[in-house]
Protein backbone atom coordinates (compact mmCIF):
# COMPACT_ATOMS: atom_id res chain seq x y z
CA UNK A 1 0.00 0.00 0.00
CA UNK A 2 1.76 3.15 -1.10
CA UNK A 3 0.80 5.18 1.93
CA UNK A 4 2.69 6.88 4.72
CA UNK A 5 3.07 5.16 8.05
CA UNK A 6 1.64 8.04 10.04
CA UNK A 7 -1.83 7.36 8.79
CA UNK A 8 -1.53 3.59 8.44
CA UNK A 9 -0.76 2.62 12.01
CA UNK A 10 -2.74 -0.48 12.85
CA UNK A 11 -3.46 -1.85 16.29
CA UNK A 12 -3.11 -5.45 17.38
CA UNK A 13 -5.91 -8.00 17.33
CA UNK A 14 -6.53 -7.34 21.02
CA UNK A 15 -7.97 -3.92 20.22
CA UNK A 16 -10.35 -5.32 17.64
CA UNK A 17 -12.75 -7.19 19.93
CA UNK A 18 -16.33 -6.81 21.22
CA UNK A 19 -19.52 -6.36 19.26
CA UNK A 20 -20.31 -3.19 17.33
CA UNK A 21 -23.02 -0.97 18.75
CA UNK A 22 -25.60 0.67 16.54
CA UNK A 23 -25.91 4.46 16.64
CA UNK A 24 -29.01 6.52 16.13
CA UNK A 25 -30.14 10.15 16.30
CA UNK A 26 -30.29 11.78 12.89
CA UNK A 27 -29.86 15.43 12.16
CA UNK A 28 -28.45 17.91 9.74
CA UNK A 29 -25.56 20.29 10.36
CA UNK A 30 -27.59 22.83 8.44
CA UNK A 31 -30.47 22.83 10.93
CA UNK A 32 -31.27 26.27 12.31
CA UNK A 33 -28.45 27.32 14.63
CA UNK A 34 -29.29 28.38 18.15
CA UNK A 35 -25.74 28.76 19.44
CA UNK A 36 -26.07 28.91 23.20
CA UNK A 37 -23.48 30.77 25.25
CA UNK A 38 -22.33 34.37 25.10
CA UNK A 39 -24.11 35.67 22.00
CA UNK A 40 -21.55 38.44 21.57
CA UNK A 41 -18.47 36.24 21.74
CA UNK A 42 -17.11 34.28 18.79
CA UNK A 43 -16.91 30.49 18.81
CA UNK A 44 -13.16 29.92 18.94
CA UNK A 45 -11.92 26.91 16.96
CA UNK A 46 -8.25 25.93 16.83
CA UNK A 47 -7.11 24.00 13.76
CA UNK A 48 -3.78 22.28 14.47
CA UNK A 49 -2.61 20.35 11.40
CA UNK A 50 0.28 19.81 9.00
CA UNK A 51 0.84 22.92 6.92
CA UNK A 52 4.45 21.85 6.35
CA UNK A 53 6.43 18.66 6.67
CA UNK A 54 5.90 15.21 5.15
CA UNK A 55 2.11 15.39 5.32
CA UNK A 56 1.65 18.97 4.13
CA UNK A 57 -0.31 17.81 1.08
CA UNK A 58 -2.73 15.96 3.35
CA UNK A 59 -3.06 19.03 5.56
CA UNK A 60 -3.80 21.25 2.57
CA UNK A 61 -6.69 19.02 1.56
CA UNK A 62 -7.97 18.93 5.14
CA UNK A 63 -8.13 22.71 5.54
CA UNK A 64 -9.70 23.21 2.10
CA UNK A 65 -12.34 20.65 3.05
CA UNK A 66 -12.90 22.26 6.44
CA UNK A 67 -13.55 25.70 4.99
CA UNK A 68 -15.92 24.27 2.37
CA UNK A 69 -17.71 22.30 5.08
CA UNK A 70 -18.03 25.35 7.29
CA UNK A 71 -19.61 27.30 4.45
CA UNK A 72 -22.00 24.40 3.81
CA UNK A 73 -22.96 23.83 7.44
CA UNK A 74 -23.56 27.52 8.20
CA UNK A 75 -25.26 28.26 4.86
CA UNK A 76 -22.51 30.69 3.94
CA UNK A 77 -22.73 32.80 7.09
CA UNK A 78 -19.73 31.42 8.98
CA UNK A 79 -21.86 31.81 12.10
CA UNK A 80 -23.75 29.73 14.63
CA UNK A 81 -26.74 31.86 15.50
CA UNK A 82 -25.27 35.34 15.91
CA UNK A 83 -21.85 34.04 16.90
CA UNK A 84 -19.04 34.11 14.35
CA UNK A 85 -16.89 30.99 14.13
CA UNK A 86 -13.35 32.27 14.61
CA UNK A 87 -10.65 29.99 13.22
CA UNK A 88 -7.04 29.96 14.37
CA UNK A 89 -4.75 27.81 12.21
CA UNK A 90 -1.47 26.45 13.60
CA UNK A 91 1.14 24.37 11.79
CA UNK A 92 2.29 21.33 13.76
CA UNK A 93 4.54 20.12 10.88
CA UNK A 94 3.59 16.58 11.87
CA UNK A 95 5.47 16.97 15.17
CA UNK A 96 3.52 15.81 18.26
CA UNK A 97 5.47 18.17 20.55
CA UNK A 98 4.56 21.18 18.41
CA UNK A 99 0.93 20.06 18.28
CA UNK A 100 0.72 19.67 22.05
CA UNK A 101 2.28 23.09 22.57
CA UNK A 102 -0.14 24.66 20.09
CA UNK A 103 -3.15 22.96 21.69
CA UNK A 104 -2.15 24.15 25.16
CA UNK A 105 -1.63 27.69 23.90
CA UNK A 106 -5.05 27.73 22.21
CA UNK A 107 -6.73 26.31 25.31
CA UNK A 108 -5.02 28.96 27.42
CA UNK A 109 -6.59 31.59 25.18
CA UNK A 110 -10.08 30.23 25.77
CA UNK A 111 -10.45 27.88 22.80
CA UNK A 112 -12.81 25.03 23.62
CA UNK A 113 -12.75 23.23 20.25
CA UNK A 114 -9.56 21.82 18.71
CA UNK A 115 -9.55 20.04 15.35
CA UNK A 116 -6.94 18.78 12.92
CA UNK A 117 -4.29 16.10 13.47
CA UNK A 118 -3.10 15.02 10.05
CA UNK A 119 -0.68 12.51 11.60
CA UNK A 120 -1.58 9.61 13.88
CA UNK A 121 1.31 10.31 16.25
CA UNK A 122 0.03 13.85 16.71
CA UNK A 123 -3.56 12.77 17.39
CA UNK A 124 -2.47 10.36 20.09
CA UNK A 125 -0.61 13.14 21.93
CA UNK A 126 -3.33 15.79 21.60
CA UNK A 127 -6.18 13.51 22.74
CA UNK A 128 -4.98 13.34 26.39
CA UNK A 129 -4.59 17.14 26.45
CA UNK A 130 -8.26 17.46 25.45
CA UNK A 131 -9.32 15.17 28.28
CA UNK A 132 -7.13 16.89 30.86
CA UNK A 133 -8.51 20.32 29.94
CA UNK A 134 -12.08 19.21 29.11
CA UNK A 135 -12.10 20.65 25.59
CA UNK A 136 -13.53 19.09 22.46
CA UNK A 137 -10.98 17.46 20.15
CA UNK A 138 -11.93 16.32 16.63
CA UNK A 139 -9.04 14.43 15.05
CA UNK A 140 -8.67 14.63 11.25
CA UNK A 141 -6.99 12.35 8.68
CA UNK A 142 -5.00 10.50 11.39
CA UNK A 143 -6.02 6.88 10.82
CA UNK A 144 -4.74 5.08 13.89
CA UNK A 145 -7.43 2.96 15.52
CA UNK A 146 -6.28 4.19 18.94
CA UNK A 147 -8.06 7.54 18.49
CA UNK A 148 -11.37 5.69 18.74
CA UNK A 149 -12.28 5.36 22.40
CA UNK A 150 -9.32 7.48 23.53
CA UNK A 151 -11.51 9.52 25.88
CA UNK A 152 -14.95 11.14 26.04
CA UNK A 153 -13.69 14.45 24.64
CA UNK A 154 -12.01 12.96 21.55
CA UNK A 155 -13.76 12.35 18.24
CA UNK A 156 -12.58 11.76 14.67
CA UNK A 157 -13.71 13.15 11.31
CA UNK A 158 -11.85 10.63 9.12
CA UNK A 159 -11.77 6.88 8.78
CA UNK A 160 -9.63 4.51 10.83
CA UNK A 161 -7.29 1.74 9.76
CA UNK A 162 -9.67 -1.08 10.65
CA UNK A 163 -12.12 0.25 8.06
CA UNK A 164 -9.40 0.03 5.41
CA UNK A 165 -8.71 -3.63 6.14
CA UNK A 166 -12.39 -4.57 6.25
CA UNK A 167 -12.73 -2.99 2.81
CA UNK A 168 -9.81 -5.11 1.58
CA UNK A 169 -11.56 -8.20 2.94
CA UNK A 170 -14.64 -7.40 0.86
CA UNK A 171 -12.74 -8.23 -2.34
CA UNK A 172 -12.75 -11.96 -1.59
CA UNK A 173 -16.24 -12.39 -0.19
CA UNK A 174 -16.33 -15.12 2.45
CA UNK A 175 -12.68 -15.45 3.58
CA UNK A 176 -13.21 -18.94 5.01
CA UNK A 177 -10.67 -21.31 3.48
CA UNK A 178 -9.06 -18.57 1.35
CA UNK A 179 -5.31 -17.90 1.19
CA UNK A 180 -4.15 -14.32 1.76
CA UNK A 181 -0.57 -13.10 1.38
CA UNK A 182 0.64 -9.77 2.74
CA UNK A 183 3.50 -8.26 0.74
CA UNK A 184 5.25 -5.58 2.76
CA UNK A 185 8.61 -4.16 3.74
CA UNK A 186 10.41 -5.28 6.88
CA UNK A 187 9.92 -2.96 9.80
CA UNK A 188 7.13 -1.58 11.97
CA UNK A 189 4.97 -0.52 9.02
CA UNK A 190 4.98 -4.00 7.54
CA UNK A 191 4.51 -5.62 10.96
CA UNK A 192 1.46 -3.49 11.69
CA UNK A 193 -0.17 -4.18 8.34
CA UNK A 194 0.45 -7.91 8.59
CA UNK A 195 -0.97 -7.98 12.12
CA UNK A 196 -4.07 -6.09 11.01
CA UNK A 197 -4.75 -8.42 8.08
CA UNK A 198 -4.37 -11.44 10.35
CA UNK A 199 -6.69 -9.88 12.92
CA UNK A 200 -9.41 -8.84 10.49
CA UNK A 201 -9.24 -11.31 7.59
CA UNK A 202 -7.46 -14.19 9.30
CA UNK A 203 -9.96 -14.20 12.16
CA UNK A 204 -12.73 -14.52 9.57
CA UNK A 205 -11.34 -17.85 8.37
CA UNK A 206 -8.58 -17.04 5.89
CA UNK A 207 -5.04 -18.39 6.11
CA UNK A 208 -2.72 -15.38 6.19
CA UNK A 209 1.00 -15.52 5.42
CA UNK A 210 3.49 -12.91 4.32
CA UNK A 211 6.32 -12.14 1.93
CA UNK A 212 8.56 -9.46 3.37
CA UNK A 213 11.23 -7.42 1.61
CA UNK A 214 14.04 -5.34 3.12
CA UNK A 215 13.27 -1.63 3.05
CA UNK A 216 16.48 -1.21 1.01
CA UNK A 217 15.43 -3.71 -1.69
CA UNK A 218 15.51 -2.51 -5.31
CA UNK A 219 15.20 -5.89 -7.08
CA UNK A 220 11.80 -7.48 -6.58
CA UNK A 221 11.80 -10.53 -8.88
CA UNK A 222 12.60 -13.03 -6.07
CA UNK A 223 9.68 -11.72 -4.02
CA UNK A 224 7.33 -11.88 -6.99
CA UNK A 225 8.33 -15.53 -7.44
CA UNK A 226 7.54 -16.29 -3.80
CA UNK A 227 4.13 -14.70 -4.17
CA UNK A 228 3.28 -16.66 -7.30
CA UNK A 229 4.39 -19.91 -5.67
CA UNK A 230 2.04 -19.26 -2.74
CA UNK A 231 -0.96 -19.01 -5.13
CA UNK A 232 -2.97 -16.65 -2.91
CA UNK A 233 -6.63 -15.79 -3.43
CA UNK A 234 -5.76 -12.26 -2.32
CA UNK A 235 -2.47 -10.37 -2.27
CA UNK A 236 -2.54 -7.42 0.14
CA UNK A 237 0.25 -4.96 -0.66
CA UNK A 238 1.40 -2.56 2.06
CA UNK A 239 4.17 -0.39 0.65
CA UNK A 240 5.66 3.01 1.38
CA UNK A 241 8.52 4.91 -0.22
CA UNK A 242 10.27 5.69 -3.48
CA UNK A 243 10.70 2.05 -4.56
CA UNK A 244 6.97 1.67 -5.19
CA UNK A 245 7.14 2.20 -9.00
CA UNK A 246 9.81 -0.50 -9.40
CA UNK A 247 7.93 -2.85 -7.10
CA UNK A 248 4.67 -2.51 -9.05
CA UNK A 249 6.43 -2.85 -12.39
CA UNK A 250 8.04 -6.12 -11.27
CA UNK A 251 4.80 -7.59 -9.95
CA UNK A 252 3.21 -6.77 -13.30
CA UNK A 253 6.07 -8.14 -15.41
CA UNK A 254 6.21 -11.37 -13.39
CA UNK A 255 2.49 -12.01 -13.90
CA UNK A 256 1.46 -11.57 -10.27
CA UNK A 257 -1.21 -8.99 -11.08
CA UNK A 258 -2.87 -11.30 -13.60
CA UNK A 259 -2.72 -14.42 -11.42
CA UNK A 260 -4.61 -13.21 -8.33
CA UNK A 261 -6.62 -10.36 -6.85
CA UNK A 262 -4.15 -7.68 -5.75
CA UNK A 263 -5.42 -5.07 -3.30
CA UNK A 264 -3.80 -1.94 -1.94
CA UNK A 265 -4.91 1.46 -0.69
CA UNK A 266 -5.66 4.32 -3.08
CA UNK A 267 -3.68 7.31 -1.85
CA UNK A 268 -3.93 10.96 -2.97
CA UNK A 269 -4.12 11.68 -6.71
CA UNK A 270 -0.51 12.84 -6.88
CA UNK A 271 0.59 9.29 -6.04
CA UNK A 272 -1.38 7.56 -8.80
CA UNK A 273 1.36 7.77 -11.49
CA UNK A 274 3.59 5.58 -9.29
CA UNK A 275 1.47 2.57 -10.27
CA UNK A 276 2.51 2.91 -13.92
CA UNK A 277 1.03 0.36 -16.31
CA UNK A 278 0.09 -1.80 -13.31
CA UNK A 279 -2.49 0.72 -12.12
CA UNK A 280 -5.35 -0.63 -14.20
CA UNK A 281 -4.73 -4.18 -12.92
CA UNK A 282 -4.90 -3.43 -9.20
CA UNK A 283 -7.99 -3.46 -6.99
CA UNK A 284 -8.07 -0.54 -4.58
CA UNK A 285 -9.62 -0.04 -1.19
CA UNK A 286 -10.53 3.62 -0.97
CA UNK A 287 -11.45 6.11 1.71
CA UNK A 288 -12.54 8.57 -0.99
CA UNK A 289 -11.81 9.86 -4.48
CA UNK A 290 -13.51 12.39 -6.74
CA UNK A 291 -16.79 10.92 -7.98
CA UNK A 292 -17.08 8.18 -5.36
CA UNK A 293 -20.39 9.66 -4.17
CA UNK A 294 -23.08 12.01 -5.40
CA UNK A 295 -24.28 13.67 -2.22
CA UNK A 296 -25.31 17.27 -1.63
CA UNK A 297 -22.22 17.68 0.50
CA UNK A 298 -19.94 16.30 -2.24
CA UNK A 299 -21.48 18.71 -4.74
CA UNK A 300 -20.91 21.63 -2.37
CA UNK A 301 -17.32 20.54 -1.78
CA UNK A 302 -16.59 20.07 -5.46
CA UNK A 303 -17.89 23.55 -6.19
CA UNK A 304 -15.22 24.89 -3.82
CA UNK A 305 -12.19 22.73 -4.65
CA UNK A 306 -12.94 21.61 -8.23
CA UNK A 307 -11.35 18.16 -7.79
CA UNK A 308 -12.01 16.33 -4.52
CA UNK A 309 -9.04 14.40 -3.16
CA UNK A 310 -8.53 11.86 -0.40
CA UNK A 311 -8.65 14.05 2.69
CA UNK A 312 -11.03 16.81 1.65
CA UNK A 313 -13.99 14.88 3.18
CA UNK A 314 -12.22 14.68 6.56
CA UNK A 315 -12.01 18.44 6.79
CA UNK A 316 -15.58 18.87 5.55
CA UNK A 317 -16.94 16.44 8.17
CA UNK A 318 -14.91 18.14 10.90
CA UNK A 319 -16.59 21.46 10.11
CA UNK A 320 -20.02 19.83 10.19
CA UNK A 321 -19.19 18.39 13.61
CA UNK A 322 -17.88 21.73 14.89
CA UNK A 323 -21.09 23.48 13.85
CA UNK A 324 -23.23 20.77 15.43
CA UNK A 325 -21.25 21.00 18.68
CA UNK A 326 -21.52 24.80 18.84
CA UNK A 327 -25.21 24.79 17.91
CA UNK A 328 -26.21 22.36 20.61
CA UNK A 329 -23.57 22.93 23.25
CA UNK A 330 -22.93 26.65 23.26
CA UNK A 331 -19.93 27.10 25.57
CA UNK A 332 -20.57 23.89 27.51
CA UNK A 333 -18.13 21.23 26.26
CA UNK A 334 -19.95 18.36 27.96
CA UNK A 335 -23.10 19.37 26.08
CA UNK A 336 -21.05 19.45 22.87
CA UNK A 337 -19.95 15.87 23.54
CA UNK A 338 -23.52 14.77 24.17
CA UNK A 339 -24.68 16.48 20.97
CA UNK A 340 -22.13 14.57 18.87
CA UNK A 341 -22.56 11.16 20.46
CA UNK A 342 -24.95 9.06 18.38
CA UNK A 343 -25.38 11.83 15.80
CA UNK A 344 -25.95 10.86 12.16
CA UNK A 345 -25.40 13.36 9.37
CA UNK A 346 -25.09 13.50 5.61
CA UNK A 347 -21.43 13.99 4.72
CA UNK A 348 -19.43 14.03 1.51
CA UNK A 349 -19.16 10.23 1.51
CA UNK A 350 -22.80 9.63 2.45
CA UNK A 351 -24.39 8.78 5.80
CA UNK A 352 -21.99 9.29 8.69
CA UNK A 353 -22.75 8.17 12.24
CA UNK A 354 -20.75 8.91 15.40
CA UNK A 355 -21.05 5.80 17.55
CA UNK A 356 -21.86 6.90 21.08
CA UNK A 357 -20.00 4.06 22.79
CA UNK A 358 -16.50 4.91 21.58
CA UNK A 359 -16.84 7.78 19.06
CA UNK A 360 -15.95 5.64 16.04
CA UNK A 361 -17.12 7.38 12.87
CA UNK A 362 -19.16 4.87 10.89
CA UNK A 363 -19.00 5.77 7.20
CA UNK A 364 -19.06 4.37 3.67
CA UNK A 365 -15.88 2.93 2.17
CA UNK A 366 -15.24 2.10 -1.48
CA UNK A 367 -13.79 -0.48 -3.83
CA UNK A 368 -12.15 1.33 -6.75
CA UNK A 369 -10.39 0.75 -10.06
CA UNK A 370 -8.10 3.00 -12.07
CA UNK A 371 -8.33 3.43 -15.83
CA UNK A 372 -5.86 5.13 -18.14
CA UNK A 373 -2.24 5.67 -17.17
CA UNK A 374 0.12 8.04 -15.40
CA UNK A 375 -1.26 11.51 -14.79
CA UNK A 376 -4.31 10.61 -16.90
CA UNK A 377 -5.58 7.94 -14.49
CA UNK A 378 -9.25 8.19 -13.53
CA UNK A 379 -10.89 6.31 -10.67
CA UNK A 380 -14.30 4.68 -10.62
CA UNK A 381 -16.16 3.03 -7.75
CA UNK A 382 -16.76 -0.69 -8.16
CA UNK A 383 -18.71 -1.04 -4.94
CA UNK A 384 -19.70 1.07 -1.95
CA UNK A 385 -19.72 -0.44 1.52
CA UNK A 386 -22.01 1.06 4.15
CA UNK A 387 -20.93 2.35 7.51
CA UNK A 388 -22.44 -0.71 9.16
CA UNK A 389 -20.52 -3.05 6.83
CA UNK A 390 -17.19 -1.45 7.68
CA UNK A 391 -17.86 -0.71 11.36
CA UNK A 392 -14.92 -1.49 13.65
CA UNK A 393 -15.63 -3.50 16.79
CA UNK A 394 -16.60 -1.26 19.69
CA UNK A 395 -13.88 -0.60 22.25
CA UNK A 396 -14.16 0.52 25.86
CA UNK A 397 -13.79 4.27 26.37
CA UNK A 398 -10.45 4.80 28.05
CA UNK A 399 -11.12 8.11 29.68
Amino acid sequence: MTVRTTRRAFLSAATMMAAALAATACGSPQDTATGGGDSAAPVKVGLVYSQSGALASYGKQYIEGFKAGLDFATKGTGKVGDRKIELTEVDDAGDPAKAVSAAKDLIGKGTKIIAGSTASGVALQVAPIAAQNKVLFISGPAATDAVTGANKYTFRSGRQSYQDVVTAKSFIGDPSGKKVVVFAQDGAFGDANEAAVKAVIGSAGATVSSVRAPASATEFTPFASQIKAAKPDLLFVAWAGTTAPAMWQTLDQQGVLSSTTVVTGLDIRASWPTFGAAGAKISFLSHYFDGASDTEASKALKAKVNTIDLFHPDGFAAAQMVVRAAQEGGDDVDKMVTALEGWSFDGVKGKMTIRAADHALLQPMFQAKLAGSGTAFTATAQKSLTGDETAPPAVAMKG
